[in-house]
C-alpha cells in the first residue's frame, strides 16, 4: 500500500466520509471490471459494486492490514458476485447475429494482417465468451492472477483459500481456458 493510500485509509478508519471516498475513486474502476469479468452484466457489476463500497465501509475496522486494501475489497467483490452468480442460472454464451459462437467465429476468421486492432477485440471477446463457460472458482482464479495482475498470494486471499488451492484452481482454470480457446489458437497458425 503507498503511503498516500494508508493515509487516506487511516482517515477512513476514522470515519472521514470524504477519505473514503477517494479509497471509491481509487479502486471502484478495478472493482466494477473484475465484477464484469466474474460474469456480472454492467447493471449488476455496477449494483453489485455499490454494495461492495458500501460494506467495506461497514466493515472497515474489521480490516486487518495484513493484505492490501485492494485485495480485501476484491474478497468483499467476490463473495458478492458469488451470491449475485448463485440466485440465477448460467447466462447462455452469447453468440453473433447469426447465431455463430463467438470463439468460432475467430477460428473461422481470416488473417486481418493491418487490421490487428479488430482481431485484438475479437480474442477479447472469444476469452470473455470462454471465461463465462468456466465455473466461477476456475474463472475467478484466472481472472484475478492473469487478469488483473494479483500475485498469487494476493490473489488466494481474495478468494478465500490458500496459495496451494489457489493454485489448483488457476492452473484447471487455465487448462479449460486453453481448450475452449482451441479453435482460435488451431485457426491462428
Amino acid at each position: 500500500m503507498v503511503a498516500d493510500e494508508a493515509r487516506v485509509l487511516a482517515r477512513a478508519r476514522a470515519s472521514d466520509e470524504d477519505a473514503f471516498g477517494q479509497l471509491v475513486e481509487l479502486h471502484s474502476e478495478r472493482v466494477y471490471r473484475a465484477l464484469r469479468r466474474f460474469g456480472l452484466d454492467a447493471d449488476e457489476a455496477g449494483e453489485v459494486a455499490q454494495e461492495v463500497f458500501l460494506r467495506a465501509w461497514r466493515g472497515l475496522d474489521r480490516f486487518e492490514g495484513r493484505s492490501q486494501l485492494s485485495t480485501w475489497l476484491y474478497r468483499i467483490a467476490f463473495n458478492e458476485a458469488q451470491r449475485r452468480l448463485g440466485r440465477r442460472r448460467p447466462p447462455p454464451v452469447s453468440a453473433d447475429p447469426d447465431g455463430q459462437d463467438p470463439i468460432a467465429a475467430i477460428a473461422d476468421s481470416p488473417d486481418h494482417g493491418p487490421d490487428a486492432r479488430a482481431l485484438d477485440r475479437e480474442l477479447g471477446e472469444a476469452v470473455d465468451a470462454a471465461l463465462a463457460r468456466l465455473p466461477p472458482d476456475l474463472r475467478a482464479a484466472v481472472i484475478l492472477r492473469d487478469l488483473d495482475g494479483l500475485s498469487t498470494d494476493e490473489a488466494a486471499a481474495a478468494a478465500g483459500v490458500r496459495p496451494a488451492a489457489f493454485k489448483s484452481r488457476l492452473h484447471r482454470g487455465r487448462m479449460a481456458l486453453r481448450e475452449l480457446l482451441v479453435p482460435y489458437l488451431s485457426g491462428a497458425g
